[in-house]
């Protein structure tokens, strides 16, 4: 069956004979092989008796044997096959329900997975599979590791901000270090575009009384704040509905924050959230009352009330009235940079501040008595890493109450980042990271991200949310842990580093990250001179005690002997979004870059 559905397929293309690499590649591609092209290099060298770079037909189906009929896949497939050819409708519902842990199975499901994979015309009609169709199956979207009703909004959105981890950059608008490294306005669209939605954006006084973006006192290049509030008004929305917050580190004079209020309004207009909402004017409301709006956090003069009286009393002055008033109104505020000065507040742009008023943070008693609802706070990792410690319980208080931020030290001149698992542990909403650095930090970032359709927020466990918890991080007494079992099956096509050979010593570590209690890491042996196909069937079993905080990250490397393991590839993500059962882990570059169709090949178990 195979053979005479195979000839069909390609022997229009050998009517010339013999064919090359190029289109060798083209026809592997025709007949739905996802291959790395400098893996078939290889085995096309390899299969080329007569080494000219020109293969007959006999040859090419010995390539696409090698790269279509995995000794993996053939082992399952035999295990459920009565015939070892073909899967009756009722083998392929036993492995589904047995194997893939498919909730409310039906022959329904099976039927519909027999025509959308299987390429035979008379075994699709028959509502069989052959191994072509399973190997297809296999190889599809449906049985990658992240679970599907995770790839959409699928939490509740009813709460208030603070009951959410809300994706975070740090100093958005460099690509770079933060010294002399170019400002851009990719910096903001490549953000956005992978979800984020928290930007920071550092204002300075301009030429020509027209604002700009960079990172004060060094030597990074300039954007106009202007420009800047273009961008992210082109791509705010583009990857997720919920609201952005544009938080301002604010250094301009009032004049210049006056242009910079005028450039907020003429280019979001009703986007901008510009006076409190009328089902929330004294607590904050959620992602889902703020779909489609900007946020902007910087200090504030006075409280929301008098700003909406304010508001409302604007409707009946004409300009003048309101220009006289705003001159009166500057106040100043402290803020030091170098050197201790008088920053003053233009109301314009104070008016624009409604639930991200930006306030100091002083101590968690301070907080408790006096910061009200729609104040949030910004800390340094430093002093935050060492609350975490001091005062966990009162830090996780904090931030059930109170949006918190965390940011990087500003020794990290290198652009480098913290690891934000620590902070997700004790509930801060907004941890900012440098999004253009890549590295564990932003693989922990991107993983966690992931979950809740990629939205930018992710509903954050009830005992970070529950006034009446009294969850800690560094002291669980959870008795009934979640046991999650792997078995790392296989690598398909892994990445190489180097074009001239597809021969590596390949490894998989597999790392937990968590409470501390949770974090550990396990490694498979090596497997020597394969990248192409290497098969470890190692099992590994890890105790998980806070279940709804894991991330789980699956890291390849070959092991080299003098210049240290080199890292090929990695894939992270939430735990409760893994699927069950045979599954296939995609692989993605330090800078994020996908790496398909590189992949492991695993089978997981665990129970929620």
């Amino acid at each position: 069956m195979e053979t005479k559905w195979f000839w069909s397929k390609i022997q229009d293309e050998f009517r010339g004979g013999k064919i090359n690499l190029e289109k060798t590649q083209k026809l592997l591609e025709k007949l739905d092989i996802p291959c790395n092209i400098i893996h078939v290099k290889h085995i096309f060298k390899d299969n080329d008796r007569l080494k000219q770079g020109r293969i007959t037909i006999e040859e090419f189906r010995a390539i696409y044997r090698t790269i279509a009929h995995r000794e993996e896949i053939i082992e399952i497939f035999n295990a459920y096959s009565e015939n070892r050819k073909i899967l009756l409708e009722n083998n392929l519902v036993q492995f589904l329900r047995q194997e893939q842990y498919i909730s409310e199975m039906s022959k329904t499901i099976a039927i519909e997975i027999i025509q959308k994979y299987e390429p035979i015309d008379e075994v699709r009609k028959e509502q069989q599979m052959s191994f072509e169709g399973f190997t297809r199956y296999m190889d599809s979207p449906e049985c990658l590791l992240f679970k599907h009703e995770c790839r959409r909004v699928y939490q509740d959105m009813t709460r208030p901000l603070n009951d959410y981890f809300i994706s975070s950059s740090h100093n958005t608008y460099l690509i770079s270090d933060q010294l002399v490294g170019p400002s851009d306005i990719w910096g903001y669209v490549s953000a956005l575009v992978r979800g984020c939605r928290c930007l920071e954006i550092d204002c300075w006084d301009g030429a020509q009384n027209e604002p700009v973006v960079y990172h004060g006192y060094t030597l990074t290049s300039k954007l106009l704040f202007k420009t800047v509030l273009q961008a992210i008004h082109k791509y705010a929305f583009m990857t997720s509905d919920y609201p952005v917050v544009l938080s301002l580190e604010n250094h301009c004079s009032p004049s210049q924050q006056e242009v910079m209020a005028d450039n907020l309004q003429t280019t979001f207009g009703e986007s901008l959230l510009a006076d409190i909402l009328d089902d929330y004017p004294d607590k904050l409301p959620s992602p889902e009352a703020l779909k489609f709006k900007i946020l902007v956090k910087n200090k504030k003069i006075g409280t929301l009330k008098e700003t909406h009286e304010r508001k409302g009393s604007d409707k009946h002055e004409d300009n003048q009235d309101k220009e006289t008033e705003s001159k009166k109104a500057i106040s100043a505020m402290l803020f030091k940079k170098k050197k201790t000065r008088k920053l003053k507040i233009a109301l314009a742009l104070s008016d624009l501040v409604i639930y991200t008023k930006a306030e100091k943070f002083r101590s968690f008693q301070h907080s408790r008595l006096y910061q009200q609802f729609n104040e949030n706070n910004s800390i340094g990792e430093t002093r935050a890493r060492k609350l975490s410690k001091l005062k966990v319980q009162e830090f996780i208080l904090h931030t059930r109450k109170f949006l918190t931020r965390i940011y990087p030290k500003a020794t990290r001149a290198d652009s480098s980042n913290f690891n934000p698992q620590e902070f997700w542990n004790i509930g801060c909403q907004m941890v900012a990271l440098n999004f253009q650095t890549p590295g564990l930090p932003m693989d922990l970032q991107n993983g966690k991200f992931l979950d809740n359709g990629a939205s930018g927020y992710i509903l954050k466990p009830q005992f970070l949310r529950d006034a009446k918890s009294n969850f800690n991080p560094n002291k669980i007494t959870d008795s009934d842990p979640t046991t999650l079992t792997i078995r790392l099956i296989s690598g398909i096509q892994l990445p190489l580093n180097n074009a001239s050979s597809n021969k590596a010593d390949t490894s998989v570590i597999i790392e937990v990250f968590g409470v501390p209690n949770d974090q550990t890491k396990q490694q498979t042996r090596v497997i020597k001179k394969n990248a192409f196909s290497p098969r470890w069937n190692e099992t590994f079993t890890f105790i998980i005690h806070v279940p709804e905080l894991a991330l789980i990250r699956f890291v390849v490397e070959n092991q080299g002997l003098i210049t240290g393991n080199e890292f090929l590839g990695q894939y992270t993500i939430p735990l409760l979004c893994m699927n069950k059962g045979y599954r296939r882990v995609p692989l993605f570059s330090r800078m994020g870059e996908s790496l398909e169709p590189a992949s492991l090949f695993i089978y997981v178990w665990y129970v929620q």
